[in-house]
């Protein structure tokens, strides 16, 4: 019977998330770039601005930025949209390219195929304009809906020490001090995650721009920006970011060299990314296992969308924090972690002992 139970607990759980979606994912969106905007609104509050004034400053200058980014990739993509007749004729004759190619390798021609293919590249070119503008619109009207967004992350910061003074009242008094420890963790990590992945991001906005530009890849611009702003989904968001430019790279890069070149540059950018910025800047603050990672974000993909890929990574370390503190819970904390497979991982300790044990044992 208590199985019984908690299986309809689950059910309902998720029926609810799903049918308040609307509803609930701004508020979640408002929890993490309120964590975001903490450390900016702290530091103000430290310096003596009153905690309403710092807290006006933090989300109005995060408003102007994103205001203009979105300003500017708008302008990027107006342009390239200009240019899509005589991109639709390149990738075109692209088609053709590969499809005598095809024959000479293979020596066989498919019609069926080719023609499958040229109105599928037709209907892309003429297409994309349209849908973009609907999804710009859809957007737009998305924000409009969720225009409380600022005010949620408003409350959020203002009434901080008050939700944390709630929370300890309603706790045992035996808890008190693990319940703070606990907060004080979320607080940590999801601010550095949350800071960090926007870092990251705006570098590789920079890099893979500049890297696209030196390959010879057209509008570098905005594919190097598309290609970034799509690795706010952890794991799924490199493979997918590269992808674009890549595709792109075939239809209209005028020898199939550029595609080889943009291949290569994305598997530089991402060891960068991996070995280099996000240990450094992001760092390893999560912790998270990352077959739960990749689980989570199909589980969020299937419940919210995209927004739920966005959110559920800090919310699943919020969730390992909580029972990382609580004796009966640690084994769920272990299972979401990452330790007890360290001796299997690939890194530089590892390899260096394999190599070591490879040279003593052809000396022997």
């Amino acid at each position: 019977m208590r199985f019984t139970y908690f299986l309809l607990a689950i059910i309902l759980f998720i029926y609810g998330i799903i049918a308040a979606r609307e509803f609930l994912y701004p508020i979640a969106f408002g929890v993490l770039l309120a964590y975001l905007l903490f450390p900016v609104a702290n530091f103000l509050e430290m310096k003596g601005v009153p905690r309403i004034l710092s807290i006006i400053i933090s989300i109005l200058f995060s408003l102007i930025v994103v205001a203009g980014a979105g300003f500017f990739i708008y302008d990027q993509f107006t342009t390239l949209f200009s240019d899509f007749p005589e991109l639709k004729r390149q990738a075109i004759s692209n088609i053709d390219s590969y499809q005598h190619s095809l024959e000479n390798v293979f020596g066989f021609q498919d019609d069926f195929l080719d023609q499958y293919v040229k109105q599928w590249v037709t209907g892309f070119f003429e297409d994309i304009p349209q849908n973009f503008n609907a999804i710009f619109t859809a957007t737009t009207g998305t924000l409009l809906r969720i225009f409380l967004m600022p005010v949620y992350i408003f409350l959020f910061l203002y009434y901080r020490t008050k939700f944390a003074y709630f929370i300890l009242k309603v706790v045992p008094d035996d808890k008190e001090r693990v319940t703070i420890k606990i907060l004080r963790d979320i607080s940590t990590v999801v601010t550095r995650y949350m800071g960090g992945v926007v870092i990251v991001v705006s570098i590789l906005c920079l890099l893979n721009s500049f890297g696209l530009y030196l390959v010879g890849m057209k509008y570098p611009i905005i594919f190097g920006v598309i290609s970034a702003l799509i690795n706010f989904i952890p794991y799924f968001g490199t493979l997918m970011g590269g992808a674009v430019p890549l595709l792109f790279a075939l239809l209209i890069g005028e020898t199939p060299l550029l595609a080889v070149r943009v291949i290569i540059l994305f598997i530089i950018i991402q060891f960068t990314e991996n070995n280099i910025l996000t240990p450094n800047i992001v760092g390893s603050s999560l912790k998270i296992n990352p077959f739960f990672i990749i689980f989570s974000l199909i589980v969020g993909a299937m419940i919210w969308g995209i927004p739920g890929m966005l959110v559920v990574v800090p919310f699943l370390a919020m969730l390992k924090r909580i029972f990382k503190n609580f004796d009966s819970l640690q084994p769920y904390a272990f299972l979401l972690g990452t330790r007890g497979t360290q001796k299997h991982s690939i890194s530089m300790r590892n390899l260096k002992s394999y190599f070591s044990k490879m040279k003593n044992k052809f000396k022997n």
